[in-house]
């Protein structure tokens, strides 16, 4: 399976990265298609737009407000959705040196659950890390955040929505703080 390409804009400050989109996600060709998935009702509280708004508002009030939106794998093998189940030997990593030169304003890098993070921690950034960060002001925070796939039961709605505000309120624009 094959994942998709950023929604970002040259000028984006926050990268939220995901592991692969699920079978949802590929079967409607969006990101974050499940309907029990909180990542678009918690931008849509966290940015200040309906929630019901369609997938091209919902990707344009992102980039506006200066994020953008990714996975850390390119392609992979998997039976099912669940990140445990991607064959690691099948895992080709998208190109963030070359994505990090396009958007060299990233000044935080959103990991959307435990799997995004370790495979961006153990496959990228040895690789980023060989040369200098190609970012203006070096190398971004990396943050870890709840999953927002209804996968990941341990926190519910509120609390995720609370950890994402909390931890990219430093870098939203005044308004949707």
């Amino acid at each position: 399976m094959r994942g998709f390409a950023p929604v970002a804009r040259a000028d984006a400050r926050v990268l939220v990265l995901g592991s692969m989109p699920g079978g949802a996600s590929l079967a409607a060709g969006r990101y974050y298609a499940h309907p029990r998935n909180a990542f678009w009702p918690i931008f849509a509280d966290l940015l200040h737009w309906p929630a019901e708004a369609d997938y091209a508002a919902r990707t344009r009030a992102l980039t506006d407000a200066g994020i953008a939106l990714w996975d850390v794998v390119r392609e992979c093998h998997r039976e099912g959705s669940l990140d445990a189940d991607i064959d690691a030997g099948s895992i080709r990593i998208n190109d963030f040196a070359g994505f990090f030169r396009r958007h060299p304003h990233i000044a935080c890098i959103a990991c959307n659950g435990g799997a995004a993070e370790r495979l961006f921690r153990s496959r990228v950034l040895p690789g980023l890390r060989t040369r200098p960060w190609p970012t203006v002001g070096g190398e971004p925070a990396l943050l870890r955040l709840p999953s927002t796939s209804p996968a990941h039961a341990a926190r519910d709605f509120a609390g995720k929505r609370a950890a994402w505000r909390a931890a990219l309120a430093p870098y939203l624009a005044p308004a949707a703080r």
